[in-house]
Order: C-alpha cells, then sequence, then structure tokens
C-alpha cells in the first residue's frame, strides 16, 4: 500500500515525513498536482463497482495504481498549470475540469484516508463554521460581528465599549493586480472608520480585542495533541505573531485535559484528522480559541521545540496503509 502525498517539489516537511515513512518500510509516493496535465497523468475507470481503477504516471517514470493507495497527504495549495496557448475562458473550464477530474477521482478512492478529507476541510475553511462549532463544544470564542453594513459595525462597536480588531476572513493572502498582500489581524482604534461607506463593499470580521497573557499554538495529528506557547517581543507581532516569525519565541505547554478534549470534539465536529489551532491565553487565565487551519505549517514548530509532530504525521498516514 502507498501513502500519496499532494505537495510543492521542495516542500522540505513532506519530504521529512516521507523519510520517516520510508524507513518504516511504507511506501511513499510525491507529486506535484501543478504538474496535471502537462506532466503528469491520471487515468481512472469505473467498471461497474464503486472503486476507481488506474493509475497516475509522469514523464520521469513514475506509475501508482489508484487501487493501491491508501493514504492521501494534501499539502499546501497546489493550482494546476493550463496550457496557455488557451483562450482565458478555456484554461477557466479546463483548470475546473481538472480540479473535479483529478482531485475528484483521488477524493473517491475506497478505504483511503485523508489528511484531510476534501470535502470537510473546505467546510472548515469557513471562519463563521469553525466559530460556531467551538462554541458548541464550550470553547470560549471572541465577541464576533461579520456584516456588510457600516452602521451595525459602527453601532456593535460602541455597544461593546472595547478595543476590536478586524480580521480577514480568508487567511493572510490576497493578490492584487498580480502583486501579493499579506493581510494580518489590525486594530481598529477609530470606530468611525467603520462608518466608511467602503466598508461596505464586502464581508467584514470584526472581534473583541482579546487581552493576552500569551498565546498558543496547538498542533492536533489524529489524537496527539502539541502544544506550544508563543511570546512576542515586537508590537506587530503582539498583534499578529506570523507578522514578525523574528520576534518570537517558543515554549512546550502542557494544554488542560479538558481543554484538550474540546479541541479533539471540534475536530472531529469539523471532520478533521490534522489541525492546527491558534489560541490565546488571556490576562484572567481564561483560553479563548481564535481559528483552526486544517493544512496549518508545523515544521517550523517542531524544529524550534523537537515535537515530535513528524513521528506523529507519519503514524497518522501508516494508519491508512
Amino acid at each position: 500500500m502507498t501513502v500519496l502525498m499532494l505537495a510543492h517539489d521542495d516542500d522540505k516537511v513532506a519530504e521529512r515525513v516521507a523519510r520517516e515513512l520510508r524507513g518504516r518500510g511504507t511506501g511513499v509516493v510525491q507529486v506535484n498536482p501543478s504538474d496535471f496535465p502537462s506532466r503528469l497523468s491520471m487515468e481512472a475507470s469505473l467498471h461497474g463497482s464503486s472503486s476507481w481503477t488506474g493509475r497516475i504516471r509522469d514523464r520521469d517514470g513514475l506509475d501508482v495504481e489508484l487501487a493501491g493507495i491508501s493514504a492521501v497527504w494534501q499539502r499546501g495549495i497546489t493550482p494546476f498549470v493550463m496550457d496557455a496557448r488557451m483562450s482565458s475562458p478555456e484554461r477557466a473550464f479546463a483548470y475546473g475540469e481538472a480540479r473535479r477530474g483529478f482531485g475528484g477521482v483521488l477524493a473517491a478512492l475506497a478505504n483511503c484516508l485523508w489528511v484531510n478529507d476534501p470535502m470537510a476541510a473546505a467546510r472548515a475553511e469557513y471562519k463563521p463554521i469553525q466559530l460556531a462549532e467551538a462554541a458548541r463544544v464550550g470553547l470560549a470564542v471572541p465577541e464576533t460581528l461579520i456584516t456588510s453594513d457600516p452602521r451595525a459595525a459602527y453601532d456593535w462597536a460602541t455597544r461593546l465599549r472595547r478595543p476590536i480588531v478586524y480580521k480577514p476572513l480568508d487567511g493572510v493572502v490576497h493578490a492584487d493586480e498580480g502583486r501579493v498582500r499579506l493581510l494580518y489581524t489590525a486594530p481598529v482604534t477609530d470606530w468611525a472608520s467603520l462608518l466608511d461607506p467602503a466598508f461596505g463593499r464586502t464581508a467584514q470580521l470584526l472581534q473583541e480585542r482579546v487581552q493576552k497573557a500569551f498565546e498558543a499554538r496547538v498542533t492536533v495529528v489524529g489524537t496527539e495533541v502539541f502544544a506550544v506557547r508563543i511570546d512576542a517581543a515586537s508590537t506587530a507581532a503582539q498583534e499578529d505573531w506570523r507578522s514578525d516569525y523574528d520576534a518570537l519565541s517558543y515554549s512546550v505547554i502542557h494544554l488542560p485535559f479538558d481543554l484538550r478534549a474540546k479541541l479533539i470534539r471540534l475536530m472531529a465536529r469539523l471532520g478533521l484528522v490534522y489541525g492546527a489551532f491558534d489560541l490565546i491565553h488571556d490576562v484572567s487565565g481564561r483560553w479563548v480559541f481564535l481559528e483552526v487551519n486544517q493544512r496549518g505549517e508545523f515544521g517550523w514548530i517542531a524544529d524550534k521545540t523537537g515535537l515530535a509532530i513528524y513521528s506523529a504525521m507519519a503514524d497518522l498516514l501508516e494508519e491508512g496503509a
């Protein structure tokens, strides 16, 4: 049986886990979906049963039977690259066909463990769902407003009467006319600015600004929980630690049993087997849920702390094998 890793060619985290698995005698194949269909091909057949059969091949001699794939690890986004000779509408159509064909066949493989299941992963990308599910399992969540109405935003802030922040609903990366902008959590210090008509151009997420004692990155792999305290030494990192990694220091911590149990329950409700949680430990001693990233990185945190997250991921993928 084979573990299939969908990852960039230079993905060092995937390579590290692959070495771990090969050292255990488990078969591993790493492919870059961006190579489909130019360098990577798939053929898949359905013969009166619920199981797809066929293979994935590439120009370098890779030949993997679909029926032999026991686990799939979907790493970061690896977009397909369409033939530049096609028109823009043709490329858009071809991209959708590739996603539904190549991705759809892999998602339909019988008895195959996904990290994470594509449908569950897509649902978990919606922060409103995460926050609601977190509250349902008993996690503390910040007071939150999502709106496109400037007046509603202003009224909410004035009723709350506490510091607030803006957060992007879709991660930190925003493509803008050929440039990539990084969007981080930012304080909203002038509530009157919420009345700007431009506020109403899309959905906006506002939250109360939780007073932090420190933050934590909690990596959950199956039922294994790895918690790391993050202390920030710069103003930018104190608002959003992703904005200044050089200002961070890390220490391994142990979470309370009931908090660990709630994180595991949230994973189950979201249908995830892997997740990277961002939590705040506030000045009153309360743990506050911010988000869970179903594709969140763990390599740097494992390297900084020595936590056995690589081995835990290998264990999880090996279960499928």
